[in-house]
């Protein structure tokens, strides 16, 4: 059966072939545009792919800058992300089927202008509890952008190509973190969280500008919402919800010292089990629970999960070295400069070497370098400067883009073959490892640091008597240079004292980094094995001559 409707460069009336339907529930036709069109199309998937995550970025790499101004402390900033993570997480739930019921152009019109008014608001209204909600409708309107963002890709590209840029609109989002870093420091500082939301506003109403211009072609309009889907949405939102802000905030106020973790944990796991239930006995599930539940998707979501537990190495672990040493984003431009440039390289090159075929090795391989680049911060050092992660950070934003898109398709093609209904489970444990691995990894290591520090403190102290000469040396020098000051010697004496143990905490703050990148190292060698054993049981990869 075909459809007609208006399309951008066909005239009036242009009547679909049957091999540019759409390969999943709520996806737009896909007509054989121009030439011009078609660099329309990828000029605007690109940019809202790189939006979709800039918003977010910004926010979270000046949260330390800029959280002050919202009269919170950084516990209660840290909500910040985890309200984002957790509404962008689980919107897929709600987006792909509202598409399919009320079109692609209505919802992305409706999200991205919700948030823009939100924003709108935000900068009239300032304060904490607006901002939450901000962030949660950011959540929602940007998982809807990223959508658009692959839509308008794909069709910039012929059928034959298409994954290709399919494996594109799933990466350039991973490309905000370090252009959200470029942004220079003194221009938010000076206007505080309200320059932060104008650039957002700009960034969210081009995007809605751009896509109103050129609209994708719309898909097949068909009834899909059930009643039941409501309730297993109203049951993961605050699951997630829960989940998502123990991970964010429990290393800053620490896992066992707050008793709201335990009691949020408790809440979230009767929420998301009610929820697992509920879909395990539907008729037409809204989460294809047994999938999930294979040997096939539990393999796949293990290896998706530690990445993106390795990945958070560069968001957390190499600024948190740098900033240590009293850097800020200024001062690492060049570095991530480079990242930007190793990661656009990284999708050139998984671009052209993927296939059905070797998906799984590419895999392979970004865990590997991964591997290598974390290794290489293991020789960092009190004087490390970011000349001396240049290598390391190319090599894990190389890694990066090369595991993102392939590992998308890896599983993408497995659930078209199994129906588009299994598309929905897919994209959201996708989107869940992704996202919520995000919050994870930073958790996981941030935590890591902090005991290692601890541990190494005590250690390094264990070492320290005044009956070393050199000891007894350095509390002279740091004492000479606080006599400076002014003050008797007494005095002096004591700020010798607290400077040596300055230095101390310093030290042991620098090797617990350095623990932390031997942790990634170990962690993303032990994905390699892992993804090796996946290839050598299964036996195959990914069926040839499949296409998402």
């Amino acid at each position: 059966m075909v459809a007609s409707t208006r399309a951008a460069d066909t005239g009036p009336e242009y009547v679909f072939a049957d091999d540019e339907r759409p390969t999943t529930l709520g996806s737009p036709y896909l007509p054989r545009h121009t030439f011009p069109h078609r660099i329309c199309y990828l000029i605007i998937g690109l940019f809202c792919g790189v939006t979709s995550n800039l918003t977010n970025s910004l926010v979270t790499v000046n949260l330390g800058s800029l959280g002050g101004g919202l009269g919170v402390y950084a516990a209660e900033a840290a909500w910040l992300p985890a309200v984002f993570v957790a509404f962008n997480a689980t919107a897929n739930l709600t987006l792909i089927k509202a598409r399919a019921q009320f079109g692609i152009a209505p919802i992305s019109n409706l999200l991205l202008s919700a948030y823009a008014l939100a924003l709108v608001a935000e900068l009239l209204w300032p304060g904490f509890a607006l901002t939450l909600a901000v962030r949660a409708l950011a959540g929602l309107a940007m998982a809807g952008l990223v959508t658009l963002g692959i839509y308008n890709i794909i069709q910039a590209f012929p059928a034959a190509t298409r994954p290709i840029g399919v494996l594109i609109g799933i990466s350039v989002p991973q490309l905000g973190p370090p252009i959200a870093r470029l942004f220079p420091v003194e221009a938010l500082a000076l206007y505080g969280w309200s320059g932060l939301h104008l650039v957002e506003l700009a960034l969210v109403l081009t995007a809605l500008a751009a896509t109103r211009a050129l609209p994708v072609p719309h898909g097949d309009r068909v009834r899909t919402f059930e009643p039941l889907d409501a309730v297993t949405i109203c049951l993961v939102v605050p699951g997630a919800l829960l989940v998502c802000g123990v991970l964010s905030v429990g290393r800053y106020v620490w896992w066992t010292d707050a008793s709201w973790i335990r009691s949020s944990i408790l809440a979230a796991v009767p929420l998301l089990a009610c929820a697992f239930a509920i879909e395990h006995v539907r008729t037409r599930p809204l989460v294809q629970t047994r999938w999930i539940g294979t040997a096939e998707m539990l393999g796949f979501a293990m290896v998706a999960v530690l990445v993106r537990l390795a990945l958070a190495e560069q968001t957390y672990g190499s600024v948190g070295l740098l900033s240590l040493g009293g850097l800020i984003n200024d001062q690492m431009h060049l570095l991530f400069v480079l990242v930007l440039g190793a990661m656009v390289a990284g999708i050139a090159v998984a671009a052209a070497i993927t296939r059905p075929g070797r998906i799984l090795k590419v895999v392979l391989a970004a865990s590997l370098v991964i591997a290598l680049g974390a290794w290489l911060d293991t020789k960092v050092g009190d004087l490390s400067r970011p000349r001396q992660l240049y290598a390391s950070q190319m090599l894990i934003g190389f890694g990066t883009m090369l595991f993102m898109g392939p590992s998308l398709l890896l599983g993408f093609v497995r659930a078209l073959h199994r129906g588009a209904d299994h598309v929905i489970t897919y994209i959201v444990l996708f989107s869940t490892t992704q996202n919520v691995g995000g919050l994870a990894g930073a958790a996981l290591l941030g935590s890591l640091q902090v005991v290692s520090s601890r541990e190494n403190v005590v250690g390094i102290g264990e070492r320290l008597t005044t009956a070393d000469p050199l000891v007894v040396d350095r509390i002279r020098s740091y004492s000479a240079a606080a006599a400076v000051q002014g003050g008797d010697a007494a005095l002096a004496g004591q700020r010798g004292a607290a400077m040596l143990g300055q230095a101390v905490t310093g030290r042991a703050n620098v090797l617990a980094f350095v623990d932390v990148f031997w942790f990634v190292t170990l962690l993303a060698l032990a994905t390699a094995s892992l993804i090796v054993l996946i290839s050598v049981v299964r036996g195959s990869e990914a069926p040839s001559g499949a296409t998402p």
